[in-house]
């Protein structure tokens, strides 16, 4: 018999929430092609180039990683990300029909960049700890075929549920950790893939010991009661803001502004700026 997990249709809702619910990761393999990728990897070269030159541009989050977040015009394929079939299912299915895009960014771990500490990417909110629900989403695309030297994204199925209790609410301690490395799942995109996550389940990057970057496009979504869109400060210019069709408009939570302004990083996971050696 075929295991349903793999003859199901990707834009089931049952599908979708099963993985999501239980994992807390799912991928749709192949969603855009290497040229897409191409040009979006080209996108964020420039805008790592801009961030590092300045002031608080580029938030570190260990040696030789980092991430910044975007004006979502300068992502020339935006549009095709948050119009894409796929991540407009997985955002009704999980998050409801009034979901809201938040956050774009850029994550770099670059050639040198050390294990992270196991985390979430932030505190549990009460309607995921004690109501039992998703309420926000984060959507990864990676800019590069990721080999095992390119320092992965490790990820411990199911976790997004763990009470962390009274210590740090991001961070597990350290006496807790076998439980995540049991779990851990090593992921190895390559061009066109897109995995949507719960940024609750715990994860982590690992060291980056190749001589090559591997950036990954930060989709942030949210449902209507989640805050995460008080962390940052997404813009877009009326211009463009016109020019999307109403469809994608309607979901997005923004600053409509005549000029586009600097951003003030203010996502800083403050764990995270040391990495760790294994």
């Amino acid at each position: 018999m075929q295991d349903a997990a793999h003859s199901a249709d990707p834009y089931d809702v049952a599908t979708i929430m099963g993985s999501l619910y239980g994992d807390g990761i799912i991928a749709c393999k192949g969603a855009f092609d290497r040229a897409w990728v191409a040009r979006l990897g080209q996108d964020i070269d420039v805008l790592f180039e801009e961030a590092r030159r300045q002031p608080g541009g580029a938030l570190e989050r260990g040696p030789s990683r980092y991430y910044v977040e975007v004006h979502p015009e300068r992502i020339s394929g935006f549009a095709d990300i948050i119009g894409h079939p796929w991540v407009v299912a997985v955002c009704r299915a999980v998050l409801g029909p009034e979901y809201r895009v938040v956050e774009a960014g850029f994550d770099i771990p670059g050639p040198g960049a050390l294990h992270q500490p196991w985390h979430r990417d932030f505190a549990s909110p009460p309607e995921t700890l004690v109501g039992r629900r998703l309420n926000s989403l984060a959507f990864n695309i990676t800019t590069v075929d990721v080999d095992e030297d390119m320092g992965p994204f490790e990820i411990a199925p199911g976790t997004q549920w763990d009470d962390l209790g009274a210590g740090d609410p991001m961070f597990p301690p350290r006496e807790t950790w076998a439980r995540y490395e049991a779990r851990a799942q090593r992921k190895l995109p390559r061009m066109g893939d897109i995995s949507a996550r719960s940024a609750l389940t715990i994860h982590r990057g690992t060291a980056n010991v190749s001589n090559r970057p591997r950036p990954v496009f930060v989709l942030g979504v949210d449902a209507p009661d989640a805050r995460n869109a008080d962390k940052h400060d997404l813009q877009l210019t009326r211009a463009y803001y016109d020019s999307l069709a109403p469809e994608l408009r309607r979901h997005i939570t923004c600053r409509v502004v005549d000029r586009l302004e600097p951003i003030v990083q203010a996502h800083t996971i403050e764990g995270l700026r040391m990495g760790l050696t294994m």
